[in-house]
């Protein structure tokens, strides 16, 4: 595989660092973005002279701007842009605050718009480059309905991923938009969702799809750098859910209450 400049959002932890380990290791050159320095610092530690961490918030446009700038500087070029971050929420939909609304679209779908709008016209005029959305499969079928505002800000990531690859499909054939669902994660998201982690009750309803870990969501998202595809499951168990629950949306709900 050809060496790439790649830039990763969200990458102090979880898949965004097994991620930007992975492809530095492989060679590639990163540019790993979070609000957290000394965690970015580490990891940079670990890869070496081709990764650099800049400090970002990913909801201030502003930041994201700087984040191309500083890539573009330090490595000459950008290849690949992967808007990782995000957040999770324990809250039904009827306790749900303004706040909490606020909170979940600014950093889930509206930090991945500005990623988008700052990178695409650099690959126009370039007429090359990738771009990646690590979506969520609760933005496709709602397994867990207390991720409520979160599953949905994911929904509206999915299509407004959708809506640039039509936008670009004819004009721009080498610029790749892809969407990435994982299911389930082994990373600290449930700790850190708004809400805190959720008190399973006896006899709620079990999850269908076996855990992921970040690395093995990683090794997904690294295959697309070579293989570029519209969209893709992490696991694979993913599409026949997702099957049976557009096949039949209440037999889908009833399964899942009743724990089947």
């Amino acid at each position: 595989m050809d060496k790439k400049v790649v830039v990763i959002t969200g990458a102090s932890s979880g898949i965004g660092a097994a991620l930007a380990r992975l492809l530095g290791s492989a060679g590639h050159s990163v540019i790993l973005a979070a609000r957290r320095e000394q965690q970015l610092g580490d990891i940079v530690g670990d890869i070496g002279d081709n990764a650099v961490a800049v400090k970002t918030d990913v909801t201030r446009r502003e930041d994201m701007d700087h984040l191309k700038q500083v890539a573009l500087e330090t490595f000459g070029r950008i290849d690949v842009w992967i808007n990782n971050a995000g957040r999770g929420i324990t809250r039904p939909v009827l306790a749900l605050t303004d706040d909490d609304v606020e909170e979940m679209m600014s950093v889930n779908m509206k930090s991945a718009l500005y990623g988008m709008q700052t990178i695409v016209p650099y690959f126009q005029d370039r007429d090359s480059g990738h771009l990646i959305n690590v979506s969520s499969f609760l933005g496709r079928v709602p397994l867990v309905s207390f991720r409520s505002i979160y599953s949905a800000s994911k929904a509206a990531l999915n299509m407004l991923t959708a809506c640039l690859r039509m936008d670009l499909r004819e004009k721009f054939p080498d610029i790749h938009i892809s969407l990435v669902m994982p299911g389930v994660v082994m990373t600290e998201f449930h700790k850190n969702a708004l809400g805190g982690q959720p008190q399973q009750a006896p006899g709620a309803r079990r999850s269908t799809m076996n855990a992921q870990t970040p690395e093995e969501v990683a090794e997904v998202i690294a295959d697309l750098l070579e293989h570029p595809k519209s969209e893709v499951y992490t696991n694979p168990t993913l599409p026949e859910i997702a099957r049976r629950y557009r096949e039949d949306v209440d037999a889908f709900e009833q399964a899942m209450i009743s724990g089947r």
